[in-house]
């Protein structure tokens, strides 16, 4: 389904199937565990990947090669292997990657500003 196409569905009242929601994929990339903290990373610089892993608390080299991977595929970064021993691997933002920077950080501040009401909101639920 088309962007317009859903627009008018949504508009009509229109039941929309999840797999036609144009952004819902690219919300779950950014959304998932992982990534939102490796763009977060790379928006200020270059990083190597076992720099990326020791800024990321809990995560395995496992998931990181994995969210690294998907984010590679979806275009928001790129990886440069250096032919060196040991080799030397650099992950950077695209031009479209970057262009998620300023919609990355002001999830993150309004996030961090409203971290107590929401947290509020979830105690008050859960004692009903």
């Amino acid at each position: 389904m088309s962007h317009p196409e859903l627009l008018q569905s949504i508009i009509a009242g229109d039941r929309v199937a999840p797999d036609d929601c144009p952004v819902r994929d690219i919300l779950d990339r950014i959304g998932d565990k992982w990534s939102l903290l490796v763009l977060h990373l790379l928006s200020d610089r270059t990083r190597r990947f076992t720099e990326l892993k020791n800024n990321i608390e809990g995560i395995s080299q496992r998931m990181l090669t994995v969210t690294l991977r998907g984010l590679e595929r979806d275009g928001l970064i790129t990886r440069t292997v250096h032919p060196v021993i040991p080799p030397h691997v650099d992950y950077e933002l695209t031009d479209l990657g970057r262009s998620l920077t300023d919609t990355i950080h002001n999830l993150i501040t309004w996030a961090e500003t409203h971290r107590t009401t929401i947290d509020s909101a979830r105690t008050s639920y859960d004692q009903r």
